[in-house]
Parts: C-alpha cells; sequence; structure tokens
C-alpha cells in the first residue's frame, strides 16, 4: 500500500506541475492526482502478473520441446521446480489478481509478450534460477526466496522493462521504485497457508483523505505561505528560493495547521528527506532552518495546534 511519504511526493509533483503549466483548475488536477495514485495500482499487479507469466511461458517452452522430433534425454524429462513453484502458482490461482487484471483490462502481457520473453531469458541464464532449480530440497520458504529474489535481481533492475512502464504512464517514473519495494513486500508477507489478495491502495481513509486535503490546502493558501516564507528568509528573493524548496516548504506549513495529529518533527523530517531526492544538495540545510524557524512562531502564535501530548 502507499504511504505517506510516497503520497507527499505525488502531492509535491502535482503542485509543481500545476504551478509549471500556470493552470488554476484546482478540481481538475485533484482528479488527475488521485488518478495518477491509482494507476499506481496497475503497476504493481502488472509486476506481480508477470511472475505468471514468466512461468506460463517457460511452460509453453518445455511443451514445445517435448514434441520436437530429435528429442533430448533433457527435454523429455525437464526439471519442472519452476513450473510447480507454489507461490507463483497460488498467484496464478488468486481470485483476486484475476478480478484487478479484468475489471482494469491490464492486457499488457497479452499485447507485449516481448517483454514476458525478455525476463525469461535473463531468468534461464541466471545464477537465481541455475541455484533454485539445482536445490534438492522442496518447501514453501526455498520456493518463496527464489520468487522474492527473482523479482528483486530480474525483474526490478531491468531497464527494458522500465522504460516501456515509463511510455505507458509518464507518472510511473518516479513510482516504479515504490512499487518495486512494495511488491517485495507482499511476495515476502506470504504465507503458505494464505490466499494471495492485492490488498488496499491506501492504509485507510485517513491516508485516502491525506491527498486531497494537502494538495487543495497547499494550493488554496500559496500566497499566504509565501509570505510567512519571505518573513523568515530576508535575505533570499522569492525566485532564488528552488521551486521545489518552496513548494515543500508549503506543504510542510499546511501540514503545521490543518492536520492536527502529524508531529511537527514528523512533518519537518519528512520534507528534509523528500527534498534529498528531489531538490539541491543544499536544500535540506535550507528547509530544516527554515521550517525549524517558522513552526517555533507558529507554536508560539497558537497557529499550530497539536492533538496528543509530545507532538510538537
Amino acid at each position: 500500500m502507499i504511504n505517506r511519504r510516497h503520497i507527499r511526493v505525488k502531492v509535491m509533483q502535482s503542485v509543481y506541475a500545476m504551478q509549471q503549466s500556470s493552470n488554476d483548475d484546482i478540481i481538475r488536477e485533484d482528479k488527475f492526482l488521485k488518478h495518477s495514485i491509482l494507476k499506481m495500482f496497475d503497476l504493481y499487479v502488472l509486476n506481480i502478473q508477470l511472475l505468471v507469466e514468466v512461468q506460463k511461458l517457460a511452460a509453453k517452452r518445455i511443451a514445445l520441446s517435448k514434441k520436437k522430433i530429435l528429442v533430448t534425454k533433457e527435454e523429455l524429462n525437464p526439471n519442472t521446480k519452476f513450473l510447480d513453484n507454489k507461490v507463483i502458482n497460488a498467484i496464478a490461482e488468486s481470485i483476486s489478481v484475476e478480478s484487478y487484471i479484468e475489471m482494469n483490462n491490464l492486457k499488457n502481457w497479452e499485447l507485449d509478450t516481448e517483454y514476458v520473453k525478455i525476463i525469461l531469458d535473463e531468468l534461464l541464464k541466471s545464477d537465481v534460477y541455475q541455484k533454485y532449480i539445482n536445490t534438492a530440497e522442496n518447501s514453501f520458504k526455498i520456493d518463496k526466496d527464489f520468487v522474492v529474489d527473482f523479482f528483486k535481481e530480474i525483474i526490478a533492475p531491468n531497464e527494458k522493462l522500465a522504460e516501456y512502464y515509463e511510455d505507458k504512464m509518464i507518472s510511473w517514473v518516479d513510482d516504479i521504485p515504490f512499487v518495486n519495494t512494495w511488491v517485495v513486500k507482499s511476495l515476502s508477507k506470504f504465507k503458505e497457508v494464505g490466499i494471495f489478495v492485492v490488498g488496499s491502495l491506501y492504509k485507510d481513509k485517513d491516508d485516502e483523505d491525506f491527498v486531497s486535503a494537502l494538495f487543495k490546502k497547499t494550493v488554496l493558501k500559496q500566497k499566504t505561505y509565501e509570505a510567512d516564507i519571505a518573513e523568515k528568509t530576508p535575505n533570499w528573493e522569492t525566485d532564488r528560493i528552488a521551486d521545489v524548496d518552496m513548494i515543500l516548504i508549503k506543504m510542510a506549513i499546511t501540514e503545521f495547521i490543518n492536520f492536527p495529529s502529524i508531529p511537527t518533527r514528523v512533518t519537518i523530517n519528512e520534507y528534509i528527506e523528500i527534498s534529498k531526492d528531489y531538490s539541491t544538495e543544499k536544500s535540506s540545510y535550507f528547509i530544516n532552518g527554515v521550517l525549524d524557524k517558522i513552526s517555533k512562531e507558529f507554536i508560539t502564535n497558537k497557529r499550530i495546534v497539536k492533538i496528543g501530548r509530545g507532538l510538537l
């Protein structure tokens, strides 16, 4: 499921896009933001489904090899450990996965079969695969460990697959690392007695509501927050502050004022960390300094009111 860190990143990107396009249709942009987050689930399911499609293609190749006129001993008695993998078979039998694919018309691997072939070819020549099929022991743990390694070492780092995803939806460029981690966690947590379920996009309704609230309140109060920021940066002209830094600071102020259950320090730390990935080398220090000054003044002036102990 999506976490608050990635929700903040998606909101930041939407605020930035809105500013760059000089678009003021907040309702339309809010819908697009929610849509881009929903599409992350498509990416998650496509990665999960790819494991099954690779296994299916492997089974087809084995079946075709047996029909050859000159069949080798190995082709007549192939190693079927990969085809018997309990985790991949559980995904293949998952009503949850199948229903999502049908409801959202995810025909990617049916239409773009070359990527399934690319992944299978990479897998068959890998040490991960050779080690797995040559392991005499059969257990759910060995099957699961293999699937996790298969995804981490073959699927996740594949550049052609990444380029394919980016071509399909531009917002997936920044979602791929997060979704890959999400897939690994899902596979690692799967238990032998369980049924594979794709789960939920959001942890709860609060997280879902957080998306629109953070976006709308940041956009609607931008001018007010710019004045707050200017007071704490007297030696900086507004146009000298990096666009992303300005947006992150505004989002943090939005959280200070409008989300009483989020501790002030948590907010500051979150935006510092995001700046390390999306802004300049020195941005984290600048953002920390500005937010520290603003938070202290807001607490004194009662503009920050938090619920519960230790939230300031």
